[in-house]
């Protein structure tokens, strides 16, 4: 998806999106005009009429873009390969103003696969932000859920937003750091 900044777009459709950061859901109406800023983990980030908003990879038709794909699992996959996708899946969440994924910003501390009697899968999540205040925490709680939940053999992803320990910067990968200009 990397090469789409900055490239100009007219929405052909209304397209759901949130305001950055406020997290504020709203409609953006066809034949506006702007500009991609970022296209990361299957989201688009607009600037559209001096704002921000953030629209999803399911809605990306609606910028001339190609949908995203569901995430496949191996026939018997077992309750670490479940682990395993979830985790990739999570680093395909991004926070809309930091071009960098959750996982390796650190945000999350935890995912767990309970195997389910009926034979799904259950994930349990738990994850934080970088600022206690952050407007776009649910966003990014339902984007980890919704792109959890794709996953074959998952009913249900409980995504729990703590806030202890306090996120810092030491929790960002090595690659974060370099990539944000944090490690010298």
């Amino acid at each position: 998806m990397a090469g789409y900044e900055n490239e100009p777009v007219i929405l052909s459709r209304d397209v759901d999106a949130v305001i950055v950061p406020a997290g504020t859901t709203l409609t953006l109406k066809a034949g506006l005009a702007g500009y991609i800023t970022q296209a990361l983990g299957g989201s688009f980030t607009l600037y559209i009429e001096g704002n921000l908003y953030r629209i999803p990879g399911e809605q990306a038709d609606a910028i001339g873009k190609e949908p995203i794909r569901a995430p496949e699992l191996p026939p018997g996959a077992t309750e670490e390969d479940v682990r395993e996708l979830a985790w990739a899946q999570m680093r395909q969440c991004y926070d809309p103003e930091i071009p960098v994924n959750i996982v390796d910003l650190g945000l999350v501390y935890g995912c767990a696969v309970t195997p389910e009697p009926d034979g799904t899968r259950k994930l349990s999540v738990s994850m934080t932000l970088t600022a206690p205040g952050c407007g776009m925490g649910e966003v990014l709680v339902r984007d980890v859920r919704e792109k959890l939940e794709l996953i074959p053999t998952v009913s249900k992803a409980d995504v729990q937003l703590v806030f202890d320990p306090p996120w810092s910067q030491a929790m960002m990968s090595d690659a974060a750091k370099l990539q944000t200009g944090m490690m010298w």
